[in-house]
């Protein structure tokens, strides 16, 4: 993050400081108070558990330079003197005024990459894929929401050609907010899927609110689209703006030929504007080649050598808990456990389905959430998925929701094993786990399944 001083904050922010000095810089910003350390401005929010305001005297205490604080709060006692203490009249807003902010300061193309399934793989792979030939910056962590992007914006190095950054949203109007601070220069769609259904009901309404990206966009900027994705391919952007199409169709200008699966890793020749490009992946699943794909017409837009971007895609394994799979102990893990959809589930079954094992290929499934009224249902169709498709010889689930998939899959004639407690869970995979076998972690981030793949992976110290 680049210095900003005091006074600067204050204006932007439309903020008022209630004590301590406006002199002086900040060079880093938090949200959390953990996350401390000198030049911090520390960020307050109220949330569901707990109302962060009642930690500025404890950041204060480690070394933060400043805090912003909601408007008609208290001053906590005990501040050091030199302290700023900004009030703001939503601690939000301010933050998103001095993402604004940045973002005004920066000349580089933006590229936002948004989507039900497969936003950060297809984000670091567009940065590989850029990196052959350009300096990239691109989203650090999850941050792709309201309070993630402003942060996003902030930490964008200047001295980068390109940023590629991560837009994610899960209630109406949130696309329309976080497009206006990053405006970005060219948006990747991969995909409109079931994630979010809870709150938009129908996946026209998910669509509509991520075409909202264009809220802040530039005129004649370029939407590429997953072509493949039937709501994608018959999306209507506004007037001014240029759809583009990805995927395997014939008719498409970036389209994927002669794919193939080796040891599960999609091989296909890209073919763009009449260039054929070989692609080989180190990532397993044949949905793979469309993010690949993507990347590729990112890096050809911004004249990046196919060549070089697809010898860059052939580099990149991966991103943590992110369909990664390793080998510990003699058995194949699969720790896709950062989040789920019922798309995305398929789509770790279809992977672990593929594995070729001499022992038994077990799936560890969680709930899904935010899927709304259709929850169970969703989840019941999930368990057919798997047991007709013969993608696991055991089931083991944790959670009431998940449930539902193993009451399916057992009438299928697929072992099953249900848990409501994670460590009851995990003492089961000890006690059956054979080497030969393979095993797939997937579910809601919220449900606690990486820490279980990171201890069965082999990483629980990474």
């Amino acid at each position: 993050m680049r210095s900003w001083k005091l006074s600067e904050v204050i204006e932007v922010c439309d903020g008022r400081l209630l004590c301590g000095s406006a002199e002086g810089e900040i060079s880093h910003l938090s949200i959390d108070s953990r996350d401390v350390c000198e030049g911090t401005l520390f960020v307050p929010f109220v949330g569901e558990r707990t109302d962060a305001h009642r930690f500025i005297a404890a950041v204060a205490k480690a070394g933060a330079r400043a805090a912003f604080t909601a408007a008609r709060r208290a001053i906590p006692e005990g501040l050091p003197e030199d302290f700023a203490l900004i009030e703001v009249e939503d601690t939000l807003r301010a933050l998103q005024a001095l993402g604004a902010a940045a973002r005004d300061r920066l000349s580089i193309p933006i590229i936002a990459v948004t989507g039900s399934v497969g936003k950060t793989t297809t984000r670091e792979m567009i940065a590989a894929a850029l990196s052959a030939e350009r300096r990239v910056f691109r989203t650090a962590a999850n941050h792709n929401g309201q309070i993630g992007v402003p942060l996003t914006l902030l930490e964008i190095d200047e001295r980068c050609e390109l940023a590629v950054i991560e837009m994610g949203m899960s209630i109406p109007g949130e696309m329309a907010v976080i497009s206006r601070l990053a405006r970005p220069s060219m948006a990747v769609f991969t995909n409109i899927g079931l994630a979010h259904i809870e709150q938009l009901k129908t996946q026209e309404n998910i669509r509509a609110e991520k075409l909202h990206i264009q809220d802040g966009m530039p005129e004649g900027a370029s939407l590429l689209l997953n072509g493949d994705d039937a709501l994608l391919r018959t999306a209507e952007l506004r007037s001014g703006f240029r759809k583009e199409l990805y995927g395997t169709g014939a008719d498409l200008r970036y389209r994927a030929e002669d794919v193939t699966l080796q040891n599960g890793c999609a091989s296909f020749t890209a073919v763009i504007d009449g260039k054929r490009v070989p692609v080989q992946l180190k990532l397993y699943g044949r949905h793979q080649l469309l993010n690949a794909l993507a990347a590729l017409a990112v890096a050809d837009r911004f004249g990046v050598s196919l060549d070089a971007a697809a010898k860059k895609l052939g580099e990149f394994t991966g991103y943590r808990h992110r369909q990664q799979i390793f080998v510990h102990g003699g058995v194949t893990v699969v720790d896709d456990s950062y989040n789920a959809s019922p798309d995305s589930m398929r789509a770790a079954l279809d992977i672990l389905g593929g594995l070729s094992v001499s022992g038994r290929r077990i799936a560890v499934l969680a709930d899904m959430k935010e899927l709304g009224e259709r929850e169970a249902a969703l989840h019941r169709e999930l368990g057919r998925y798997l047991s007709l498709g013969k993608k696991a010889d055991l089931l083991l689930t944790l959670g009431p929701l998940a449930e539902q998939i193993a009451e399916v899959a057992e009438r299928d004639g697929v072992e099953v094993q249900c848990y409501q407690d994670r460590s009851a869970l995990e003492t089961a995979l000890h006690s059956l786990l054979r080497p030969g076998d393979a095993l797939l972690f997937k579910g809601s981030n919220s449900m606690g399944l990486s820490a279980l793949a990171d201890s069965f992976s082999g990483n629980a110290d990474r």
